[in-house]
């Protein structure tokens, strides 16, 4: 443990990142809301064990991880898929989503769980912004669990707000983002 801190590293395959999209207008009554999982998220957290102080997250996530959890027909699937890897993503120019704490606060809610509060930098499509979450934390010895979820307006980010089916079907420039974190100590 350097300078007090403890490091944890996500462990990607235990923790869970979802985005959710929604219909708008009229269709969206009976319109499809497709919801994505992201696969690949590496980053850390530290902290000094006991009280949160010092705390810092860095998280990088892979844009070609994301993957619809929707059942849906193939042709659909690859239709989705191609509008937002392709027109909304452009995942060739900007195959990364970044996230950087600037500031952590935390307060103790009971034994090790916490209630964070965390200012930090989105970066998405290229546009850096800043980006709050808020998310409760569960600090164990070998492991850190933390969960919450925040809104992306894609609009915000240079994001074209999707379209599909030769535009009868358009989505919500809001996006409903959830996570569940598991971190496990590295040193």
């Amino acid at each position: 443990m350097k300078d007090g801190l403890a490091h944890f590293a996500i462990d990607a395959k235990a923790s869970l990142f979802t985005v959710q999209a929604f219909a708008s207008g009229i269709v969206a009554v009976v319109a499809h809301s497709p919801k994505f999982a992201i696969r690949d998220v590496v980053g850390n957290m530290e902290f000094v064990p006991g009280s949160m102080q010092k705390a810092s997250i860095q998280l990088t996530i892979n844009i070609s991880s994301l993957e619809i959890m929707d059942e849906v027909t193939s042709a659909d699937r690859r239709e989705i898929e191609r509008i937002m890897f392709d027109e909304v993503l452009e995942k060739t120019i900007y195959p990364r989503v970044e996230y950087k704490s600037s500031r952590v606060t935390a307060s103790k809610t009971s034994e090790n769980m916490y209630r964070v509060n965390v200012a930090g930098d989105l970066t998405l499509h290229g546009i850096t912004r800043g980006m709050g979450l808020d998310a409760q934390v569960v600090a164990g010895e070998d492991t850190l669990r933390a969960q919450g979820s925040f809104s992306v307006i894609q609009s915000d980010y240079g994001l074209k707000v999707a379209s599909i089916a030769g535009g009868t079907l358009k989505l919500k420039d809001e996006l409903k983002c959830g996570y569940f974190i598991l971190g496990r100590r590295q040193d």
